[in-house]
């Protein structure tokens, strides 16, 4: 989203009125306030970028040496949840089964705090998730009022908005790198390049 003059414009494809009402209500948050972002993402074992390179002779190409065996389906895949601050990454988890409620709330109790405490942000945070149902559902808000933990206010159609999306895509690319061959070294390669390299200028947002 641009400010020019009086008119805003956005790239996410949000109703003027709310890429205004984005850019004022972040715009006046308490000054000592950090964002703590967050959201999921399913992360391919064998993912479409997944390119692996060799060098050949020529009319080599299908030699057994020179080719990869594919996968049906991909060979799988893992769903998990991260967030980060412009301080840098937060915690990550995979999720297990299928997300809910009760899952979501789970994993902000064991995860979201305590990446605000490893971060050094201690209460000055503010929380920023997605309307996904299980996020805005009423236990997991009320869960939000008793632990005193200021969530963002988002417009209901907002899916660009969050910047987790960048650092998604630099971690899938990391993450492929490592070649990893089954789904345990897949999470085990997500949470390494996930807490030491994905970018810490990508998390500087704020």
């Amino acid at each position: 989203m641009t400010l020019s003059g009086s008119v805003f414009t956005t790239n996410a494809g949000l109703p003027e009125a709310d890429a205004v009402h984005v850019f004022v209500h972040m715009h006046t948050l308490p000054c000592e306030s950090i964002l703590v972002r967050s959201d999921e993402t399913k992360i391919e074992l064998f993912g479409n970028n997944a390119k692996r390179y060799v060098w050949r002779k020529s009319n080599t190409a299908h030699h057994p040496e020179h080719t990869i065996p594919t996968v049906k389906h991909g060979g799988g895949s893992i769903m998990v949840w991260a967030c980060f601050s412009s301080a840098g990454t937060g915690k990550m988890v995979k999720i297990d089964g299928k997300m809910d409620g009760a899952k979501y709330r789970t994993i902000l109790e064991e995860n979201l705090i305590e990446s605000a405490k490893d971060l050094r942000l201690g209460r000055r945070f503010v929380f920023q998730q997605d309307n996904n149902p299980k996020h805005k559902a009423k236990s997991t808000m009320e869960w939000f009022k008793n632990k005193h933990i200021q969530v963002l206010e988002w417009p209901s159609q907002s899916p660009d908005l969050n910047p987790i999306k960048n650092l998604w895509q630099e971690l899938k690319t990391a993450v492929h790198k490592c070649s990893p061959s089954n789904l345990t070294e897949l999470e085990l390669f997500c949470k390494e390049e996930w807490g030491k390299n994905v970018s810490l200028s990508m998390c500087k947002t704020d």
